[in-house]
């Protein structure tokens, strides 16, 4: 029972938890990040694609409008 409630934590982590906050931090800092924080936001994005697909359709993460 222990160890189906281990995986079960660690599933939703992989899944769920980490995916939204990578979404989040990339939304966030995008425009305004380095190179090597680029290829850091690349490496989370394909570590944690499988959770990242899941929750991507809900999520706006589309830049704001430009004043004019």
């Amino acid at each position: 029972m222990i160890l189906a409630a281990v995986y079960g934590g660690l599933a939703l982590v992989y899944l769920a938890i980490v995916p939204i906050a990578t979404i989040l931090y990339v939304n966030s800092r995008w425009y305004t990040s380095s190179g090597w924080e680029k290829i850091f936001m690349f490496f989370l994005a394909f570590f944690f694609f499988p959770g990242i697909i899941v929750f991507g359709p809900f999520l706006n993460v589309r830049p704001q409008r430009r004043a004019s």
